[in-house]
């Protein structure tokens, strides 16, 4: 999947000379926390979100003490601090020069890049201009439609099989051969020997992904690889 499958393509915009309280207004009524900032030829120049916002003297949440030697040393910076918790228009406070991906950006990459800089959404962009935005909770409305089961096409028994030794087969962890799957009205059996909790879940994990599995019989057991002592795992 890339970005333009899942992004959101209904964007909220504003000026870089717009009031704060426009652009408060603004979240409130469209029900966003965040809004891109153009200038007059269209292109992104910056995002407000309200973590921008959080900061302010309006509400007592500014940064009340400031050391005195951080003050006198970098008076610049104690400037800048106080343009964001006074300031009145969203070029003072918004984040310029935003972190973007492109429409055809692969999905993987651009939540990577959300997870990496810990950031919540992502403007994207073509030839300079906001087409979208993808943002965690796209992905997670996503992974919600792809876990609920649907009827549609359900596989049969040595469907389900395959599906389960091939993707067991295409793990360099999973034990290969020491794992015997069985498939009868779309109960999986599993049996053989794993030589880990986390081996012994994620072969589970596998089963459970199949499109067309009722339930899963577990069969495995574990074996010691220092001792040789077997231990059945199975509920």
């Amino acid at each position: 999947m890339i970005v333009s499958d899942l992004m959101t393509r209904h964007l909220v915009t504003v000026r870089r000379d717009t009031s704060l309280a426009e652009a408060a207004k603004l979240m409130l009524a469209r029900h966003v926390s965040g809004l891109l900032v153009v200038d007059e030829a269209g292109a992104l120049i910056g995002v407000v979100t309200e973590g921008d916002l959080l900061q302010r003297a309006e509400l007592g949440t500014e940064t009340q003490h400031v050391p005195w030697l951080q003050a006198f040393l970098m008076p610049g910076h104690q400037a800048a601090d106080y343009v964001k918790t006074h300031g009145r228009h969203v070029s003072e406070v918004m984040t310029p020069d935003p972190l973007c991906v492109a429409p055809q950006t692969a999905l993987a990459a651009a939540a990577a890049l959300m997870r990496g800089r810990h950031i919540k959404r992502l403007p994207v962009v073509e030839d300079g201009r906001p087409v979208g935005v993808i943002s965690r909770s796209d992905l997670l409305a996503a992974l919600a439609r792809k876990l609920v089961p649907t009827d549609e096409g359900q596989p049969g028994d040595a469907a389900i099989c395959a599906h389960i030794r091939a993707a067991l087969a295409a793990e360099s962890w999973a034990p290969g051969r020491g794992i015997h799957v069985s498939v009868t009205g779309g109960v999986v059996t599993l049996e053989g020997v794993v030589i880990s909790d986390q081996q012994h879940k994620a072969v589970k994990v596998i089963a459970e992904n199949t499109a067309g599995v009722i339930d899963i019989e577990d069969h495995l057991f574990f074996v010691d690889p220092g001792t040789g002592m077997t231990i059945p795992l199975g509920a």
